[in-house]
């Protein structure tokens, strides 16, 4: 078979051949003309052309005029060291009767000026520094009341004639407040902006660039890196819950867990994840980064703003930008944190004397004999056994610094973060570089590297605390042996801390990252910018593990030796997973403003590979010769029965080529036309000859405050309407369809040739030559205002998402597996609503407060296969209800007596008698049936919501964090089970004992398999409340620190997680899962509070 990958792949090759040669051409020409930009002259009394002449000696600057022309052979003095060519020129031809124009690849054509009322100008010049000292290029200059203007230069330098020096100059930059300079006789400036506090103003991180936020028609929401500092987590994710509309964001509680992310809800039955593009890289995940590293994060969740990542781009896109050096001296910055980590509320269970009345209870009810407890009179909290009041510990140091021509920044981080089930622990360790070198004006080279390693948790779960009864023992206190469980729990449930204890420490995992680029950008042509930027991350897990001979102590064992073995062997594993990925980017900018007219214009080619291979192995040994519990010996090939080893691996690469576009154009800033295009190359479906799809979108944005109509009323400051339309796509699918269009070999029976017995293949699938990947088409319409002198900032969006052409797997012909194919559509649609209000009082004291709220609605509005669903236990979906809905019968309530039952209609699905719950009649047909199941859940909420409030007086601050969901249901799974005897919640206690006694509960039975049907018995309200976060802090006066050498320093107290306001029995009601089977309760692992106190120090 073709290799499916391997045209493409040559390909790959031929444009990253070429986009390099290409890069080391233009920068090596732009190296000769920017390199040689500035001049040193020393003339007294010389003639114009002969100074003209030696700078085309220093330069690549050519000169075009005729050599009869008055004035070129006049006199002139001039005195200069290393400077800029354009500002000689503008010294030269001051006062002269000639003038200038710069064409391309640096050729001026002189000419005679127009000398019919010539007026004389002065001459400003002057430098822009914007935050940090950092120069600006292309701030506008203009002189006020005129249409007199000019930009600065790659240094922030600028030149502008005046008539007189009484004018006032305007300087406005996108991010930055507008300033206006009144020159007061001044022909020299060196002006300072200021950042502005205005969301319009900012200049915000799309694809493949970056753009002023009030040009864009499209949604995309910042949060500030010093938004979640200081604030305990492993993964900055995390700390985004409750900050963005339209964002949800479940935590796990596990150390060092990536938490679950979705934006404008679920689009797909398959991988829901948004992109995640870290610098201007790709990735999957965001692990390897360190909070403490990160500048900003940008979420964007429109068509305009996602379409240029075409088939990545269906579920969002998250952008994290990391710090970078700014100009001025060096700072070193250490941030250091502790705290402690508790579990918030345990699941109320029975203790042992309500465990002992219930469970007798029930087999009394079960007819079954009583069981005895004379050995089992313990009362044990298995919750207290398992959990801890974990420690955690974050730090960070940076240290950064920046010159004219260089700029670097160190970042280093550790974290050490217990879990709360006994002997988990997360170790993280990050660096974080980047250095640029600014070889000249307008052409820079870069190189930025992040690198981690992580020490992987020994995860543990919950099960077995919250099954196990009361009554048994943690351990025999003569033996030291832990106790094993009565034995009606046996089969079902191990004692908890066998788990946690008899195998602590048997795991090593360690997960290895390095995420890096080099990068080349050179403006050229006044206009253009081309930047080219070459991406490596490189990733690989290892993990050794031992298992160890398990015996538990049994009083019921007849005997001296009431040793229980029930593992009788040792054994250790072995695995490890490479995961290589590169990327290159060749893009081509192009800025013009002309006149009213503002156009930037995007094109490049993008290419992608990623691959991964795996390596599973295993080995055991009996009691005989036992491997001993040593890291050094837990290798495969070194311990164990060569015999009984096993191994198996995996590996697969895909790679992409794609073209891309972008234009923002807008009209004196009042009418905005955004415009994405995408065309996208797989290997993934080359051989179906459909492996090429284009994507694109269209925005369009109307500032109405900006028109002449609006006046010069005083309410509201700012308006904008906007919408945007495009199509986009998805390739997030089942790793098992790694290649859609090249289906596994898998083994098949073997075939008979006269004496001989051939083996067999088979494909996995028949695959659909008609496969494609899976589109979606989204729309959305809004508006932004800001008013009360812009302290309101309020943004409103409507968004309606349809995915079609599903990839899901379907039946194949007789004797093959499912395959994969295009089937049925997917609808989402909502509102967001996002607020904002800053205010301060005083120099001393300001306040804000923000909210947002997004309302959800999911449908699968059509399969293409008639009765066609998906079905994860409870979980359901199907057409015509949301993506993975609860489906099961509705609680009726209880059979309060055998008369009852009779009376009631039939049920098909199993016996019933008084206690048993009473399951209601939809279809009316008089009989309980599998007919009578229907929608009893969605896990989908009616709307997410969070909320901040600080404020800030002298040197102390305080915020909170809130965060809620509304509408949404829990499907409890955990206390499940037929035939299974576990321990009760305590609401068990009001179960159905005789008529009467409860119409909810029923009667406490496993044998009744009617009771353990899925039914609304099992669904929980999933709306919360919660106080996510809280922390007040105090800032240092500098005159206490200068003393000391001490720039800077703050300590806070934080508290994540302090209070939650929610009506679930299980631990959270933060609970992800798969996109067809979330919000099940499967003992799911806590999410802690945590309380920490930390320092930052700047000196």
């Amino acid at each position: 078979m073709k290799n499916p990958t391997a045209s493409l792949f040559r390909a790959l090759r031929i444009v990253n051949l070429t986009g390099i040669f290409i890069m080391v051409l233009v920068l090596n020409v732009s190296a000769k003309g920017f390199g040689q930009n500035t001049v040193s002259l020393n003339y007294k009394n010389t003639s114009l052309n002969k100074v003209l002449a030696d700078i085309e000696e220093q330069t690549n600057f050519r000169f075009l005029y005729n050599e009869n022309i008055k004035g070129i052979k006049g006199k002139t003095a001039i005195s200069v060291s290393n400077a800029e060519v354009m500002d000689v020129l503008e010294l030269l031809f001051k006062n002269t009767s000639l003038s200038y124009t710069l064409m391309q690849n640096n050729l001026v054509v002189i000419r005679q000026a127009e000398l019919t009322n010539k007026k004389v100008f002065e001459l400003i010049t002057g430098t822009v520094l914007g935050e940090g000292a950092i120069p600006l290029s292309g701030v506008s200059v203009q002189v006020k009341g005129t249409t007199t203007g000019t930009t600065t230069n790659a240094d922030g330098k600028f030149s502008i004639d005046v008539e007189n020096t009484n004018v006032t100059l305007v300087f406005s930059y996108v991010g930055y407040e507008t300033q206006e300079v009144v020159l007061a006789g001044r022909t020299s400036l060196d002006i300072t902006l200021l950042p502005s506090s205005l969301a319009m103003d900012a200049v915000v991180v799309i694809g493949y660039g970056t753009a002023a936020k009030r040009d864009l028609t499209g949604s995309i929401v910042t949060i500030k890196g010093e938004e979640i500092a200081n604030r305990p987590a492993a993964n900055p994710l995390g700390l985004l819950q409750g900050k963005v509309a339209g964002l949800s964001v479940v935590n796990s509680g596990r150390p060092g867990a990536e938490p679950d992310i979705r934006i404008r809800g679920t689009n797909t039955i398959n991988g829901v994840k948004p992109v995640y593009i870290v610098d201007g890289i790709l990735n999957d995940n965001i692990n390897f980064l360190n909070p403490a590293d990160i500048e900003s994060i940008e979420v964007l969740k429109d068509p305009s703003s996602l379409a240029i990542f075409g088939v990545r781009g269906a579920n969002g896109a998250i952008a994290i930008t990391t710090k970078k050096a700014k100009a001025g001296q060096l700072l070193v910055n250490f941030n250091t944190s502790i705290g402690v980590k508790k579990v918030q509320e345990k699941i109320a269970l029975t203790n042992a004397t309500q465990f002992r009345e219930l469970y007798t209870e029930q087999l009394v009810n079960q007819g079954a004999n009583a069981f005895d407890y004379t050995l089992w009179n313990a009362n044990t909290d298995w919750q207290d056994e398992i959990f801890q009041d974990a420690i955690i510990n974050y730090n960070n140091i940076s240290i950064t610094g920046a010159t004219e021509k260089n700029r670097f920044y160190l970042g280093l981080g550790y974290i050490n973060e217990e879990g709360i089930i006994k002997h988990e622990q997360y170790k993280k360790y990050t660096l974080n570089f980047s250095d640029e070198l600014r070889v000249t004006r307008g052409l820079k080279f870069g190189v930025t590297m992040n690198a981690y390693r992580a020490e992987l948790p020994q995860e543990r779960g919950v099960g077995s605390a919250i099954r196990a009864a009361p009554i048994a023992p943690v351990l025999d206190p003569t033996t030291g042996l832990y106790h094993t469980l009565p034995s009606f729990q046996r089969a079902q449930v191990f004692n908890p801390l066998v788990n946690v204890e008899s195998e602590k420490n048997t795991l090593i995992a360690r997960e290895y990252r390095a995420v890096g680029s080099i990068y080349g950008d050179v403006n050229f042509l006044r206009n253009f910018n081309f930047r080219v930027q070459l991406f490596a991350d490189y990733g690989f897990n290892t993990a050794r593990g031992y298992a160890p001979i398990i015996s538990v102590y049994n009083p019921e064992i007849v005997g001296s030796d009431k040793r229980d073995t029930s593992r009788r062997s040792t054994s250790v594993f072995q695995s490890q997973d490479i995961y290589p990925k590169t990327q290159m980017d060749y893009l081509l900018t192009y800025k013009k403003k002309f006149g009213d007219h503002d156009l930037t214009v995007l094109g490049g080619v993008t290419t992608y590979y990623r691959a991964f291979e795996g390596t599973n192995s295993s080995v055991l040994q009996g009691t005989s010769q036992v491997i001993p519990n040593n890291p050094d010996k837990w290798y495969v090939d070194a311990v164990g029965d060569p015999s009984t080893k096993l191994g198996s691996g995996s590996a697969w690469e895909d790679a992409s080529l794609s073209y891309l576009g972008r234009a923002l154009y807008n009209y004196r800033g009042k009418y905005l036309l955004n415009a994405s295009f995408r065309r996208d190359g797989s290997s993934q479906f080359y051989s179906l000859g459909n492996q090429w799809k284009n994507f694109g979108a269209i925005g369009v944005g109307w500032v109405i405050s900006r028109e002449d109509f609006f006046g010069d009323q005083e309410f509201l400051d700012y308006l904008k309407l906007k919408g945007s339309w495009g199509i986009l796509g998805n390739k997030n699918i089942d790793d098992r369809f790694r290649y859609p269009a090249y289906p596994t070999l898998t083994n098949a029976n073997s075939g008979v040739f006269g004496n001989n017995v051939v083996a067999a293949l088979e494909p996995q699938y028949i695959p659909d030559p008609n496969l494609n990947w899976e589109t979606v088409h989204s729309y959305e319409v809004g508006l932004e205002l800001n008013t009360f002198n812009n302290r309101l900032f309020f943004e409103a969006n409507y968004y309606n998402k349809v995915t079609k052409d599903v990839l899901t797997l379907v039946d194949g012909p007789s004797g093959t597996l499912p395959g994969l194919a295009n089937l049925g559509e997917i609808e989402n649609k909502g509102f967001e609503f996002s607020a904002a209000w800053n205010h301060d009082l005083s120099n001393d004291f300001g306040y804000s407060i923000s909210g947002n709220l997004t309302t959800i609605k999911n449908n699968v509005t059509r399969l293409n296969k008639t009765g066609f669903e998906i079905i994860n236990g409870a979980a359901r979906t199907t057409a015509g209800f949301p993506i993975g809905y609860f489906f099961g019968y509705i609680h009726d309530g209880i059979y309060q007596s055998n008369t009852e039952v009779t009376k009631s209609p039939t049920s098909q699905i199993g016996a019933v008698s008084a206690g048993d719950i009473k399951f209601r009649d939809i279809n009316g047909d008089g009989e309980i049936t599998v007919d009578d199941r229907t929608l009893i859940g969605n896990p989908t909420p009616d709307f997410i919501y969070g909320g901040s409030l600080s404020a800030n007086y002298k040197g102390f601050d305080i915020g909170v964090d809130l965060q809620g969901v509304y509408g949404n249901e829990i499907f409890r799974a955990w206390t499940q089970g037929t035939f299974a005897d576990f321990n009760y919640l305590e609401q068990r206690i009001d179960r159905w004992n005789g008529p009467g006694s409860s119409n909810w509960e029923p009667i406490l039975s496993t044998r009744r398999a009617n009771n353990y049907q899925n039914s609304t018995y099992n669904i929980e309200d999933g709306s919360f409340f919660r106080i996510r976060n809280l922390q007040v802090g105090y800032t240092f006066g500098q005159s206490m620190l200068n003393s000391v050498g001490i720039k800077s320093l703050r300590i806070y107290l934080n508290a994540q997680n302090l209070a939650t306001f929610a009506n679930n029995t299980g631990y959270t009601p933060e609970i992800g899962g798969s996109a067809t089977a979330f919000g099940v309760d499967n003992g799911t692992y806590p999410v802690p509070a945590v309380y920490s106190a930390g320092l930052n120090l700047n000196f």
